[in-house]
């Protein structure tokens, strides 16, 4: 763990998430190599590092329009990436959940158009879209023709996309909405950033974070909850309802006896402070 930091300038959340990949792997040998138990329970014992926990990334309604429009929808790359980038928003797929969409999880017809989501760890889910969701992507299937593949989108050698091709695609599209919406080049863009952007869509619309981590995937709470620390929503609901305290006044007022017989000796040249000079 240290060495991951101090040579090769590893972040402490990515040596954290190293170590995390290490535990998992002790379980699997606490069982193969019971000889093995001591030290496995020495390594499994190591405390992750702390970190500054930051505020989730997310684009604006604006931000969002503007890259969901950079697509050029004439060209039929332009079409399967308009689909593509309407998923990520609309429906907050992870890029593997995005890349590995198979034309078996699509379902357009019918009353509610939704698609299967091949989640981690084996979990599914069924996901709802949006209208204009729903009709880019009608529109890319349209034109996807056959290929030897099951996956729903295609590179141009017919082949499946990859997940460095789809953030590859995602960084281009960036470049050209920023010309449209001059914020979005002081902000760092990836595609994760799509599935925070439906996150805090879900939880503004919805106002509960249980049908937040039900929209993502998440197996608990705990995953979903800093969606709550990014959303300003929640803690102006809890300014309305706490009612400021009135501020005391203070005892020394203008229209004091005082302050008044001052003002009238000054207007009309009598010094009230005849003894000063002296």
């Amino acid at each position: 763990m240290e060495y991951l930091e101090r040579d090769c300038g590893n972040t402490p959340r990515t040596r954290n998430l190293r170590l995390t990949a290490i535990r998992s792997f002790m379980k699997y040998v606490e069982y193969e190599t019971p000889s093995a138990l001591d030290l496995v329970r020495q390594i499994r014992a190591l405390s992750n590092k702390r970190t500054q926990e930051r505020l989730v990334n997310h684009l604006t309604r604006e931000e969002m329009k503007a890259v969901l429009d950079a697509p050029d929808p004439t060209k039929r790359s332009g079409v399967r990436d308009q689909a593509m980038l309407y998923l990520g928003f609309a429906a907050g797929l992870r890029v593997s959940e995005l890349v590995g969409l198979h034309l078996d999880d699509v379902e357009l017809d019918g009353p509610y158009p939704s698609i299967l989501v091949r989640g981690k760890a084996r979990k599914q889910r069924r996901l709802p879209l949006w209208k204009e969701a729903t009709r880019a992507l009608r529109a890319w299937l349209a034109l996807r023709g056959c290929a030897s593949t099951s996956e729903v989108f295609l590179n141009a050698r017919s082949a499946p996309l990859t997940t460095s091709g789809f953030s590859y695609i995602v960084k281009s599209y960036i470049r050209v909405a920023a010309s449209q919406c001059p914020s979005l080049s002081q902000k760092r863009v990836s595609p994760h950033v799509m599935r925070h952007t439906c996150a805090l869509n879900t939880l503004q619309a919805t106002r509960d974070i249980r049908k937040v981590a039900l929209w993502l995937g998440h197996s608990s709470l705990k995953s979903t909850e800093v969606y709550l620390r990014a959303d300003p929503s929640e803690k102006l609901a809890a300014i309305e309802k706490a009612l400021p305290p009135e501020l005391r006044r203070g005892v020394f007022q203008v229209e004091d006896k005082l302050i008044a017989w001052l003002s009238g000796q000054k207007l009309s040249g009598v010094d009230p402070w005849p003894d000063r000079a002296k």
